[in-house]
């Protein structure tokens, strides 16, 4: 090879060097990525499918803001540049206007809704009557702009390209329901296979106030629990905005409070019975954590059978409570067994004596109303068994925005001073915080009666209000505080953001961020500070030759809190009963994908979700632009051919003799 030819070779390396240059310019000054878009997620069950999707290659629409609900007739009839892709703000948000959009046939090529920064005045929520019946603001400012400066018209004209558009991409891969795509998920026979669905769940928390051996499963002898039941999850139409302000965190706030409040009075004067602390995770989803507490308790894999279980009290919402009373829901139908209607009266009679001299008051609604949505309905199912479920309405919900994203801070009237520091708000006891306290105290004191302590020791049992206010400052308004800096280890770190918790249950191969916080908060508040070494606690031992403790305690390091002038925190070993156990349905155990007995819910894969806007051109234009580049195209191909054919002409040099002396 001669250096022309070497020469030619760099000189055409540099060239393409700068053409992906230019291709990465070009690309930024074409394109606004929306870096914070939250999607509406395909998920599906034994018989349906829900949620969102775009095209293989993304969605593409025209900008149009929509101003009223009058003016979807415009974007589904008149409007000039169809298809258009419609921002909502959240107060046109409603099934009306979404199902109108839905049924637009091709004008219509997606929804972007623009998050709020307050709720609505009106009551949101995408659930059923019956639940469980068998984008930031400165996006919102660029898009707004983009939509006046080239959608809009002046005086009722047709705008004028470029047209301002926008691209949304979220492909799901699974179609149909649960059993289709879990048999796709089995067919992938492929070196690396690629999954099409994963079944939603994650893992329950629970503690007792007797430890248990949990190596020894099934019935335990002599052992009677009480069970204390709240549920963690929640969610929303859009899965990654799940705040269950009222829906869930209000209950296992109040469970969390209590079992602080117990912890003393327990260790002095213990109850003939264990009190069984359970929080359960992928309720929203036809129960999925409770149904397998359950089928682990008929089937001996669990550290108690049903056997073992003597009543249940759920909490519920109790964050919104009106006259300051709490209602009391039975079953009517296990009621018409005699022996377990007694265990009802004895504990409505329990949490009417842990009421006294407390700002909240109970109350039961008609015996014959059936149970609210609740935990409580699984174990029911596999047996007459006595319990309550604590909640703050009679009859119907007072949660207007119930599992919708608007169940958030705002909604529990949590308000904090103007002024205040974020360390400030952490400790600061808003009103929200010193109602809740009361409900935990209620809690705590029904527990103690129901597991047979001593009426004598009720007025030892109070609920802290600072436990109370920083849990809901750490879960609703920001998980990234010094509170719970200093009771997670340091790997759990990474999981505490400037943000509120999502409750979404997520898919059941990794703990979520509120089940390791729960766990971690439950083993800090009923479990006790152990001085043996950080090796030690993280191979579940209290020395080198114990080998017993791990089947009745588990042990947690955490990293503490930094001493005064000092960056390095003080780590310490919590040895508690906390434990986790599964939660994932057991129709995916039995694979029987269409089961009307147990949760069949599954979360769809995907492979880039994302948003982008742009100026598209005329048609006109376009079509100009491909017939221009075709034109360079083919005279490109023909100076190459001409320049090929005449090579020896053009690019030939002169050659010296080979026998030339010098």
């Amino acid at each position: 090879m001669d250096l022309l030819s070497n020469k030619w070779i760099v000189n055409l390396l540099v060239s393409w060097f700068f053409i992906g240059v230019g291709c990465n310019s070009v690309e930024k000054k074409i394109y606004v990525h929306l870096n914070y878009t939250i999607p509406c997620v395909r998920l599906l069950n034994a018989t349906h499918q829900i949620g969102c999707q775009s095209s293989l290659s993304g969605n593409v629409g025209v900008l149009h803001v929509l101003e009223s609900e009058e003016n979807v007739d415009w974007v589904l009839g008149t409007g000039a540049n169809p298809p258009y892709l419609v921002i909502l703000e959240s107060a046109l948000f409603t099934r009306s206007i979404m199902m109108k959009l839905k049924n637009g046939s091709g004008r219509v090529a997606g929804v972007a809704v623009i998050m709020p920064n307050t709720n609505p005045l009106e009551g949101f929520s995408p659930h059923t009557s019956c639940p469980n019946e068998n984008t930031e603001v400165s996006y919102y400012v660029l898009l707004l702009q983009c939509y006046m400066d080239h959608n809009r018209g002046v005086n009722g004209s047709i705008p004028q390209y470029p047209l301002c558009a926008m691209q949304l991409y979220s492909h799901m891969s699974a179609v149909t329901d649960t059993a289709t795509c879990m048999r796709r998920n089995e067919l992938n026979l492929s070196l690396s296979p690629e999954m099409i669905c994963d079944p939603l769940g994650d893992y329950n928390v629970w503690a007792s106030t007797k430890p248990l051996n949990t190596t020894a499963k099934g019935h335990k002898t002599g052992e009677s629990v009480v069970v204390a039941a709240a549920r963690l999850d929640s969610r929303s139409f859009f899965f990654d905005v799940a705040p269950g302000a009222e829906s869930g965190v209000s209950g296992f706030v109040s469970l969390l409070a209590a079992a602080s409040a117990l912890k003393t009075v327990i260790q002095e004067a213990p109850p003939s019975r264990t009190i069984f602390y359970t929080f359960f995770q992928g309720e929203t989803f036809d129960y999925i954590g409770s149904s397998r507490m359950v089928y682990d308790m008929e089937n001996e894999q669990f550290a108690v059978d049903l056997d073992n279980v003597h009543s249940v009290l759920e909490i519920g919402q109790v964050g919104l409570r009106a006259d300051s009373k709490l209602w009391l829901h039975s079953d009517p139908v296990s009621r018409k067994n005699n022996s377990v209607n007694d265990e009802v009266k004895k504990l409505v009679a329990n949490l009417h004596s842990a009421a006294v001299n407390l700002s909240v008051s109970v109350d039961e609604p008609n015996v014959s109303q059936p149970l609210p949505p609740s935990s409580f309905q699984r174990f029911l199912r596999a047996r007459p068994i006595p319990g309550l479920v604590l909640e703050d309405h009679k009859s119907s919900f007072t949660n207007r925005f119930y599992e919708s994203m608007y169940d958030n801070a705002d909604h529990l009237n949590m308000s904090y001073p103007a002024n205040l520091t974020q360390e400030e708000q952490l400790e600061f006891v808003t009103e929200t915080a010193k109602a809740l306290t009361e409900v935990a105290t209620l809690v705590a004191r029904a527990l103690y009666i129901q597991a047979g302590g001593a009426e004598a020791q009720l007025r030892n049992i109070n609920a802290d209000p600072e436990i109370v206010t920083r849990m809901l400052y750490g879960f609703l308004v920001r998980t990234n505080n010094t509170w719970f800096q200093q009771l997670v280890p340091s790997d759990l770190m990474s999981h505490l953001a400037d943000r509120p918790t999502n409750f979404y249950v997520g898919v059941a191969q990794q703990s979520s961020e509120p089940t390791l916080l729960v766990q971690y908060l439950l083993a800090n508040m009923t479990g006790s500070y152990f001085n043996i070494s950080q090796g030690n606690c993280k191979n579940q031992r209290e020395n080198e030759k114990d080998e017993e403790s791990k089947h009745m305690y588990s042990y947690m390091w955490v990293q503490g809190a930094a001493p005064p002038n000092s960056t390095e925190r003080q780590g310490f070993c919590v040895r508690s009963t906390v434990r986790l156990s599964k939660a994932l349905s057991p129709a995916f155990d039995l694979k029987e994908y269409t089961s009307k007995d147990y949760s069949t819910w599954t979360e769809s894969r995907w492979k880039v979700i994302k948003g982008r806007i742009f100026l598209v051109a005329s048609p006109d234009l376009e079509m100009m632009t491909l017939g221009v580049g075709i034109g360079v195209l083919m005279a490109s191909l023909l100076l190459t051919y001409v320049m090929s054919s005449k090579a020896d002409i053009l690019f030939s040099s002169g050659r010296e003799p080979a026998n030339a002396t010098y």
